[in-house]
């Protein structure tokens, strides 16, 4: 493979998905929000999507969502069903996560290749890879644990052959073992980066140079606590490499190869480096001046929950036999129908 050797002595499974860390997050509402919603619950499910909303009315019901006092000012009273004041900083305090054992579940899979040793899948927009607080059933490690019932036993039993994994809202291929010695070979492969990973993303803006490496550290938001950012002090290399595959109108096909793979690292380094986040991205991105800026003929987005980013390669060696192994998928339905309709314009 491709990629620069970097050999690390610890594993860590960031590929691009948040932690739902226990802690405070602290969000403070703007003019905008207050316009943009007329309900807590929406404004929440919004500013922290990896929570359920089913999660948050349950912290909600248990007085871990707040208001932060201000000094001399009384603090408005929280409702569900009603959006707090412009300049209302929320507390919400997340309990330590309650360990779990995952459960089979006959959720439907798409396999590109299968052998005794490990499974390569296609993932859906909207699945969760593995269990967490707010969503502890329905994840691609459910379906995997019905689909080879003895993986269970493999690592993590919150995460049994889980090496790596993808954002909620991002599609595409991962790879995931099915016993321990494969295992361990796909932790030193992913740890030393011997793989090749490419995306694809749609993003806001037209003036990006054609081709450039995007370098910075990424580390964990001071403030807010669901979101990373850049040039933290304490932050882990990050670089990704990008190439723009066609200029529309209003927004940019490009291409994007990670020789790193940390926490939201697309995801960051186009919205921060470059000022490009990707359409109808709701942690880095403005979905709401998304679709104004799209136009009425992109509004079949409106209701489109997940970041426009597909992971469509995933390549290495396979750690048993040694053979290269790389497969390729095309990015979901929605994202090619913005394809087409920007070229029809």
């Amino acid at each position: 493979m491709n990629q620069k050797e970097n050999p690390s002595n610890s594993h860590e499974l960031e590929d691009n998905e948040s932690e739902i860390e226990e802690g405070q997050i602290r969000i403070t509402v703007s003019d905008q929000d207050t316009k943009a919603f007329k309900r807590l619950d929406h404004f929440l499910s919004k500013k922290i999507p990896q929570f359920s909303r089913t999660f948050l009315k349950s912290l909600f019901l248990m007085n871990h969502i707040t208001v932060e006092p201000d000094e001399g000012k009384k603090s408005p009273k929280l409702e569900l069903k009603k959006m707090p004041p412009k300049n209302t900083v929320l507390s919400i305090e997340v309990p330590p996560p309650i360990p779990i054992k995952a459960k089979p579940e006959d959720i439907p899979l798409e396999i590109l290749h299968e052998d005794e040793h490990l499974i390569f899948i296609n993932k859906a927009p909207g699945i969760v890879t593995h269990p967490a607080p707010g969503n502890y059933t329905g994840t691609l490690v459910n379906a995997i644990l019905h689909h080879c019932p003895n993986l269970g036993r493999i690592g993590n039993s919150e995460r049994p052959g889980i090496v790596h994994r993808l954002d909620k809202g991002t599609s595409g291929v991962m790879v995931i073992a099915k016993n321990q010695k494969t295992l361990e070979g796909l932790i030193e492969i992913f740890s030393k980066h011997d793989i090749e990973r490419i995306y694809e993303a749609l993003v806001i803006g037209v003036k990006i140079p054609p081709k450039g490496t995007l370098e910075s550290p990424i580390g964990r938001h001071p403030k807010h606590r669901q979101k990373m950012a850049c040039n933290i002090s304490n932050g882990k290399d990050a670089i990704t490499y990008y190439k723009v595959l066609n200029y529309f109108e209003k927004f940019s096909h490009m291409e994007l190869k990670l020789e790193t793979g940390r926490t939201h690292q697309i995801r960051v380094h186009l919205s921060t480096l470059i000022n490009a986040p990707i359409l109808c991205d709701p942690l880095y991105g403005n979905p709401t001046q998304h679709m104004q800026r799209m136009g009425n003929m992109f509004s079949f987005l409106k209701q489109y929950p997940h970041p426009l980013l597909h992971a469509k390669t995933l390549g290495l060696k396979h750690p048993i036999t040694k053979k290269d192994l790389s497969f390729t998928v095309e990015a979901p339905e929605t994202f090619q129908k913005v394809l087409k309709t920007g070229l029809n314009r």
